[in-house]
């Protein structure tokens, strides 16, 4: 049985996480954090992290990045694996959960759907072939009218599997309107598409002569990123200090 503390238990994230555990016979939550307080959650809400006492296998964090160094250092001190889901973390709070992996558990994930890290995982061993065979690769991201940032986070972390498997070698672009050129081929295009309330589409696109190769993933629910947390969380119960993300669960 693994037991969970569940910060930012009353948002969106956080309830689709305490409705995936209730039907899971070997999770449970033991307490949740939320600044908004009690809810009927079946489980204990405190307002603050150190409040809580309850003993933990893991801790998931789903709440924003102001505070993080709060729950980093209770994770240290309590010696809990921590799952960390806040987006929108600055240079300094990342170097933060950085250092807390040298004392304690922490996983890390641009994307916490397990499908989307084993989209990752395919592409790099698909670059390694079909870059060498002079295929040209793009990546196209779709998103909700309401996403601020873009490229996403997701298909920047796959560019990147991709430019770290082939060496380094590819420069990312993302606008071709203010050059009149032939793409060069050592470009890792990256577009992105924000319309209506599409969760999250991203494409791998390697393009040959005569033929094209496209790996998918479509995310239907934001219920993905909730279930590839509490998998993270079974998968840290009881392991030591160290960095790890979701490539490590799929291994």
């Amino acid at each position: 049985m693994t037991k969970i503390i569940l910060v930012g238990c009353n948002g969106r994230m956080g309830k689709m996480i305490t409705e995936i555990v209730g039907e899971e016979e070997d999770v449970e939550i033991v307490a949740g954090v939320d600044m908004y307080g009690e809810a009927e959650s079946g489980y204990p809400v405190y307002r603050e992290m150190g409040q809580c006492g309850e003993m933990a296998d893991a801790i998931i964090d789903f709440s924003s990045a102001d505070g993080i160094e709060e729950r980093i250092a209770y994770a240290v001190d309590r010696q809990i694996p921590l799952v960390e889901c806040s987006t929108g973390l600055s240079e300094e709070q990342t170097k933060g959960l950085l250092a807390a992996g040298e004392k304690v558990a922490v996983l890390r994930s641009a994307n916490m759907s397990v499908g989307v890290n084993l989209l990752i995982k395919m592409v790099k061993e698909a670059a390694r072939k079909l870059a060498e065979e002079g295929f040209d690769i793009e990546i196209v991201e779709k998103h909700h009218n309401q996403k601020l940032d873009a490229p996403s986070g997701t298909a920047l972390a796959l560019a990147d599997s991709i430019n770290e498997e082939m060496d380094g070698g590819y420069e990312y672009v993302y606008d071709r309107s203010q050059v009149r050129q032939k793409r060069e081929k050592k470009e890792l295009g990256i577009s992105a598409v924000r319309g209506g309330t599409i969760v999250g589409d991203h494409d791998v696109i390697f393009a040959g002569n005569d033929e094209v190769v496209t790996f998918s993933h479509r995310a239907y629910s934001r219920r993905v990123f909730a279930k590839g947390s509490v998998v993270a969380a079974k998968f840290l119960h009881g392991k030591g200090a160290g960095l790890y993300d979701m490539a490590d669960v799929l291994l």
